[in-house]
């Protein structure tokens, strides 16, 4: 299948829906730079592999929804997806529920803005490794684990939140959850946290110990339906945290 336009943008939902079984052969000839990816396949829903390596997205900036709602896709070839321009990846993978592995090993984020809702409702993986992500730039991480209800570990090892205000509904219903490293997190410009852990009801303990909360207007529900949650560690300067804990039943709150 060929396609030849001059637009900047595409969406496959427009031409295909990839509603027959079979390998798929795309080839792209754009007259113009193109920019943006937004949407290109989003909701094809009988798709169910794709292979981008040879893709050529060296001028891409946004590549929000890309994948949005494609709920059969379960393998992704991203290997030499060129994202050192993107500054939006949000909703990038989300309803992907199908999808059961993804490497992101190669995406470069160093001037991403926008995570917001990334793997929301990516209900079917157990492993997401982001530990080669630049995320100083980021503001937006709300939702960005939302609905990733069968994920065991999330590797967040090097991610810089010094600029994020928006960490709502971040690890909502990531019910599988049992231990997540947040100790390199810093919050001091963070506005919303509201439902951040909201029913992460297998999470045993949290370090929250370089959490600064003085900027946070919303902390509604940040803990709720935590029904595992037993230890949490804090920095006793940090009042309104400590008071967010000492509000919800059953938690032991070590001030560090």
């Amino acid at each position: 299948m060929n396609i030849i336009t001059t637009k900047k943008t595409i969406s496959f939902k427009n031409y295909y829906q990839f509603d027959k079984e079979g390998i798929y052969i795309i080839k792209y000839i754009f007259k113009n730079n193109l920019t943006k990816t937004t949407g290109m396949f989003s909701e094809c829903k009988y798709l169910i592999t794709i292979d981008l390596s040879n893709f050529n997205s060296q001028n891409v900036e946004d590549i929000s929804n890309m994948f949005y709602k494609s709920s059969s896709l379960n393998s992704i070839n991203l290997t030499n997806l060129n994202t050192r321009n993107v500054t939006n990846m949000s909703e990038l993978f989300s309803g992907c529920s199908s999808l059961i592995s993804i490497d992101l090993s190669n995406f470069n984020t160093r001037n991403v803005k926008n995570m917001r809702e990334m793997f929301n409702g990516c209900s079917s993986l157990t492993y997401i490794d982001l530990s080669n992500f630049e995320t100083e730039n980021v503001t937006n991480m709300s939702s960005m684990f939302q609905g990733c209800s069968s994920v065991k570990k999330i590797k967040l090892y090097y991610f810089k939140t010094e600029n994020v205000t928006d960490m709502s509904f971040m690890f909502d219903g990531c019910s599988s959850l049992t231990k997540i490293d947040l100790f390199n997190f810093h919050t001091q410009n963070v506005k919303n946290m509201s439902y951040m852990f909201y029913e992460c009801s297998s999470l045993t303990s949290l370090d929250l110990s370089n959490f600064d909360s003085r900027n946070v207007e919303d902390m509604k529900e940040m803990f709720y339906r935590c029904n595992s949650l037993r230890d949490v560690d804090v920095y006793i300067k940090d009042k309104r945290i400590l008071e967010a804990y000492n509000s919800s039943k059953d938690i032991d709150c070590n001030i560090i």
